[in-house]
Formats: structure tokens, sequence, C-alpha cells
């Protein structure tokens, strides 16, 4: 039987971020209490998930003392007041290193809290400690030379996914409710339904990258979007209400003031939605195709409009998205690296990135000659661009955006839901083949479009797989993962039109109240 992480052993664990904050104000129970109670849970999961790589438990403990104090003086409470919290380990947090999982980084303590982990403080969370990451964020995969490997609670042989994945790890098992994460290119919506949980990309310049250890500088036309990872949506609605706060004293050209709309005035009767099962890019396994077709139907008999979408041009997105994440040559991320050990994914990619034109040319020709088209697609995208040549990739991303949302326009779509991902949780180590199976995640960055993903349901019995037999060695290692993946979390995406997060929150709620009430719901990992 393969191992997992068990079921917690307390009913404190499993409370929302919001109920929690409305027993502590009500002195049901403590904030001490609270914040006890997860952190007995990490120590108990820790060692097996290695999920939270940088602990501060006796901070909290220190925080919560004071946050109960201040309960019984009778200060204001704000919204998440005495609440536990993890914080992904980019994100600067006073007292803490931020090292991407490079080792140069990792005796430069930081001064001050990243201006999102400031609004979470200011609104009274709690941070119980920072959660493990790929280096440089850049697979989806938790793994680096300096905290080392993070699993998943569902099973312990699989990746929690990434970049966000041990944030994602901690919260599916109980040891934290709420998780401040990010997404460049599907880092916070691959490891949620990795995981079984939650989680939101905002629209692109909703929040601010400031105070976060930062990859891929200068990339402009597609950046990373910070964003929440918890186990139920309202707590999503609630951190998002936190994190979207403005400081008027603060200039940041990342952001625009976008008001942010309440998800409760959406009415899902008068939503016209689109869904996809297949990108015709990459296949979805069995288990993903079926949670999809099951939202579409939950949201019919909610009155919605539901209707098939055919995405405009998927091939060309995953195209354009590596193209543009390597146009350095990956000159970056080797910077960054500097001499700290390399993760060998991370060092093969580089190496990848710095071959000459003519050589990946030469690569390209070979691979599709023995039947390895996504191989060969990705090996043509991504290395080094003149800045002529960035000019025009940018120009032709702008470009694929306005196609989508022509199309996008003329059906009249308020949201989109489809796939999140390919695959169910990958193998440890599969990343190297797997980088265009999250196909369904990187046309949401390149639009910059809000996007979101809810537990549906999970691989059940006799639907692991039904690819089909291939040499593509892209298409074995897919059915490598879907094997024996009975049991693991399955997600469903949803995506609305850019600064409507509103809409991604009350379709993920009216999901999230059907999935919830079936008996293959991933409700903890067993």
């Amino acid at each position: 039987m393969t191992e997992s992480v068990s079921p917690p052993r307390t009913d404190l664990i499993r409370l929302s971020a919001r109920e929690m904050a409305r027993q502590i104000a009500a002195g049901s129970i403590t904030s001490a209490e609270l914040i006890d109670a997860h952190i007995r849970r990490i120590e108990e999961v820790n060692p097996r998930l290695n999920a939270v790589v940088v602990p501060v438990f006796a901070h909290a403990r220190a925080q919560a003392a004071a946050a109960d104090e201040a309960r019984r003086r009778g200060e204001p409470l704000g919204p998440l007041h005495g609440v536990p919290v993890t914080v992904k380990e980019c994100f600067h947090v006073a007292g803490t290193p931020a090292t991407e999982g490079v080792g140069r980084f990792a005796d430069e303590i930081m001064s001050a809290d990243s201006p999102l982990v400031e609004r979470l403080r200011r609104a009274g969370a709690i941070v119980l400690g920072k959660t493990n990451l790929p280096q440089l964020m850049l697979i989806h995969e938790t793994e680096n030379p300096v905290y080392g490997r993070t699993n998943n609670p569902w099973n312990l042989e699989r990746s929690p996914g990434g970049s966000s994945g041990g944030e994602a790890a901690i919260i599916a098992a109980g040891g934290s409710p709420l998780g401040l994460a990010n997404d460049l290119g599907g880092s916070i919506r691959q490891p949620a339904h990795s995981c079984g949980i939650c989680g939101i990309k905002p629209t692109t310049l909703r929040l601010t990258n400031a105070g976060t250890r930062d990859n891929l500088h200068g990339l402009e036309a597609i950046r990373p979007q910070p964003g929440p990872l918890a186990r139920r949506v309202e707590d999503l609605v609630l951190a998002l209400q936190v994190l979207n706060a403005s400081d008027p004293e603060m200039i940041d050209l990342e952001i625009a003031p976008v008001p942010l709309r309440d998800p409760a005035e959406v009415r899902i009767k008068n939503l016209r939605i689109g869904m996809w099962t297949n990108d015709r890019f990459f296949a979805a396994s069995g288990a993903l195709r079926r949670a999809v077709a099951e939202a579409a139907d939950v949201l019919r008999g909610l009155g919605a409009h539901v209707e098939q979408f055919v995405p405009p041009d998927i091939p060309l997105a995953v195209e354009l998205f590596f193209a543009l994440a390597s146009a350095d040559g990956a000159a970056d991320a080797a910077r960054l690296l500097g001499r700290s050990p390399r993760d060998r994914r991370i060092n093969r990619l580089i190496t990848l990135c710095r071959l000459p034109a003519w050589v990946r040319a030469i690569m390209r020709g070979g691979l599709q000659a023995i039947g390895q088209p996504r191989t060969a697609q990705l090996i043509a995208s991504i290395g080094k661009r003149s800045a002529d040549e960035y000019w025009q990739l940018s120009a032709a991303r702008v470009h694929y955006a306005q196609r989508f949302f022509a199309a996008w326009n003329a059906a009249r779509l308020d949201a989109v839901i489809c796939p999140p991902h390919a695959l169910p949780a990958l193998r440890h180590g599969s990343t190297e083949q797997l980088a265009t199976a999250a196909s369904y995640c990187y046309w949401a960055n390149l639009l910059g479009v809000p996007a979101g993903v809810v537990p549906a349901t999970r691989v059940r019995s006799g639907e692991e797989s039904d690819r089909p037999t291939s040499r593509d060695i892209v298409d074995r290692a897919a059915s490598r993962v879907e094997a024996e993946s009975a049991g693991l979390p399955v997600g469903v995406q949803v995506a609305a039109k850019p600064w409507r997060e509103d809409v991604v929150l009350a379709v993920m709620a009216a999901l999230e109240s059907h999935f919830e009430s079936q008996s293959d719901f991933p409700r903890t990992p067993v």
C-alpha cells in the first residue's frame, strides 16, 4: 500500500480561515490554541512532506499570545486576527532568507516583510513559516539543492507540483489553512490541483511583486502574479480582499488600482460559460475530462449557459510562453545561480537555452523525424533572441491575446472552465519530459486573465489512463504518471475576463458546493 500522510487528529486544523477568525473574535477558541494545533500538525507531517522549510514557531507562538491579549483588551480585530498562515519561500519575511533554492542566498536574511506579507500581518494573520519551492521557481515539481524535495500528502511517491508545491502540500495536510504563493506559468493552479485544494492567480498587475526574490528580471511580456492558496473558496475571497488593500503612499508601477468586486454579487444563472476538455495539444487524462464535464452539468443545473469553446491555437500559446521566458538564453538564471549547486533540471534547461539556433534547428528536425513532435517544438521555442526578435515575440503575444479575446467575445462568454493540467499529480522526476503537459495553464498567463482551481474529485479505479500506445517519449511519460494514479485529487480550472476575479470565485464556490457533497471529493489525504 502506498504510504500517505494520515488524516488530522483535531477539528481545529480543518476549520476555514474565516471560521478561525470568527471563533477567535467570539472567544470560542484562542489564537494560542490554534497556532499550537497547527505547529503540532506541521511537526507531525513535515518529516514526510518537507513542505515547511523555514519554521518560525517561537515567533508565531509569541504573536498568538499577543493576539489573545489584544482581544481581551477589546482592541479592534482584523479579518485574520490570530489566524495562522504560511508563505512561499520566495517572499520576503523579516528575519528569514528568501533563497529560491539557490545556495548563495541562504545566509542573506531579509530585514523587512514584503508588502503582501505586511498586509497579511496588518489583518492579524500569524506567519508559521515559509514553504518549499523548486530552484528559481522554473519547474512544476518542488525540489532544490538548499531544502531538498517536497512530497505530495496524498501519495509520497508523487510531487505536490510547483512552483508553490510546498505551500499546497502543507495546506492540504492541515498544517496551514491559508498561504501566499505566486504564478508565472501555473505555479498556483497546478499545485492546487495536485494536492486537492483551492488557489487563484489574479489578473496580471492586480497584486504587487515587490518584496519577492524574483527571477526572469526584465521579462515584461509575462509577469508572475501573487495569489492565495487555501482549502476553501471563501478563504481565497477573504485573502484577496486583504492582499488587494492599497497603500496610498506606495508607488508601484506593477499594480493597477482596479477595485476588487464582490463574488457574492455574481449570479451564476446569468453567466455564459465556455468549456473544453481537450486543448488539441496535450490530451488530458480521463479523470480531468470527467471533472470538467461534471462541472459543466452543475453550472447548467444552476441556470448558466454552458457551451463548448475551442481555445485558439494552444500550440502557439505554448511556443510563445517558452520563447518569451527563455529569450535571454537563461542568462538571468545563470547569473542568479552563480557557483551555487544546480538542480539537474535547471542545469539542463540552461544548457538547452544556450545552444546555438542552428544546433536547435538540427535537433528539432531529428526529433520530428523520430516521432517526438512536442519535444521538437519545445527545443525550437527556447533559446536566446536578439532585441528585435524579442520585440517580435512580444508583439506576437499581444496578437495572440487579441485573437483569443476576439473568439471569447464572439461567443459572448463571461468565463471558461477546463482542466488545470493534462495529468494528475506527477511522479517525482517526471517534469523533464512533461513541461508541455501544463499547456492548460500557460494560456492564462499569456493573456493575464484571472484563473483559479477548485478541487472536484479523485481519479477512479479503471479510469487512470486511456492514452494510446505511442513512441513519443512525452506520451510515454504521461502514461507512467497516469499508471497507479487512482485516488489522486483532481481539480477544475475556472478563468474569466481581466479584473473579474469575482466571476472566477463565484463559479468556483458554486462548483465547490456541489463537489464537496460527493463521496470522492478530495477532502483530506488518506
